[in-house]
């Protein structure tokens, strides 16, 4: 079959990553991500995992060569592995890269059968590791969990990135330890500033808001910090710590934002694709998926919705206001 012609959007940027958030559910409570008590949205409102197949499907025949899945917790959503192996049919024949992102707390169920899909490596987002933080932070999550899930997924042959949101207040103080320990534990480790997303009722995030410029001079003080130019598909920019070897990313959204060359976007699982994460423009493939069994019609809304893919986003803390901010909960667009 010949190839469809490439995703390009209205600034010339290739759309080649998709992140599909599978399910809005969680089995921790992010202060950043959700609320504690979360309407989550009636599951016959969500995709069927043939769906999301036809869909991801439709994106890789676009020109899409990265899949991240993501959540809420992509790993409590019932036969997710069903849907890890429908996708690893396209590996080496379109998609290069299949992955996800995950609070850890399931690795340690399901982390043979994902090397077993042909996932080579997993985010885990890990913010402190300290238990009584950790509760705070998750107000849910058990560290004993999430660690004991990385020890598997490492054992099964895994490549486990560390992604922690830095939180003035909370994990300043241990910049050093986070950093010792993945370097101990050979993980890479990627540093991300809080955003504006969902209500800020809960949690003051102008007050929490410690800017990576910041986080990194710290670093500097005690490492010598040689910049990489390599990308991984995403928006972190990474540098090498030549005292211990490890690579350090930052994803920095507010003070350097990384819209000239973003590459990607997102999926939730109610079938709306949001073009950008920090704008509420959205399109939705639920209905043109359900209305027609014609490809060609979903191909067809997938290139109208990226026609109006903006520039970028207006995350701003400067002003000792957060512009640019989201009423919509991280977990409801996908981490």
């Amino acid at each position: 079959m010949q190839q469809a012609a490439p995703l390009i959007d209205p600034f010339a940027r290739p759309i080649t990553y998709l992140r599909v958030s599978v399910t809005d559910r969680c089995d921790f409570r992010c202060v950043y991500c959700m609320a504690e008590h979360m309407q989550f949205l009636p599951k016959a409102e969500l995709l069927t995992l043939e769906e999301l197949d036809r869909l991801c499907s439709a994106f890789v025949d676009l020109g899409v060569r990265k899949l991240r899945i993501t959540g809420g917790e992509p790993l409590v959503r019932r036969n997710i592995m069903g849907f890890f192996r429908a996708m690893s049919r396209h590996l080496g024949d379109g998609l290069s890269e299949l992955t996800l992102t995950t609070n850890g707390s399931q690795l340690a169920r399901f982390a043979g059968e994902l090397v077993d899909c042909g996932v080579q490596r997993v985010n885990v987002s890990l913010d402190t590791l300290d238990p009584d933080k950790f509760a705070a932070i998750t107000r849910w999550g058990r560290l004993p969990q999430v660690l004991e899930g990385i020890r598997a997924a490492q054992s099964a042959g895994l490549r486990v990135k560390i992604n922690a949101v830095a939180l003035k207040g909370v994990n300043d103080s241990e910049l050093f330890d986070l950093v010792r320990w993945c370097a101990d534990e050979d993980h890479d480790l990627t540093f991300i500033e809080v955003m504006p997303m969902g209500d800020l009722g809960n949690e003051d995030r102008l007050d929490q808001y410690w800017p990576l410029s910041d986080l990194r001079a710290r670093l500097s003080e005690r490492y010598t910090l040689i910049d990489l130019a390599e990308r991984t598909g995403g928006p972190a920019r990474y540098v090498r710590l030549q005292e211990t070897g490890q690579k350090i990313g930052f994803i920095t959204p507010l003070t350097h934002n990384f819209c000239e060359s973003c590459n990607r976007v997102r999926l939730t699982c109610t079938g709306e694709l949001f073009m950008c994460l920090g704008q509420e423009d959205r399109a939705d493939l639920r209905a043109p998926l359900r209305a027609s069994n014609d490809d060609a019609v979903l191909k067809d809304a997938i290139r109208a919705a990226i026609a109006h893919k903006p520039k970028g986003h207006d995350f701003d803390y400067s002003r000792q206001t957060v512009a640019g901010q989201m009423s919509r909960h991280m977990s409801h667009t996908g981490g």
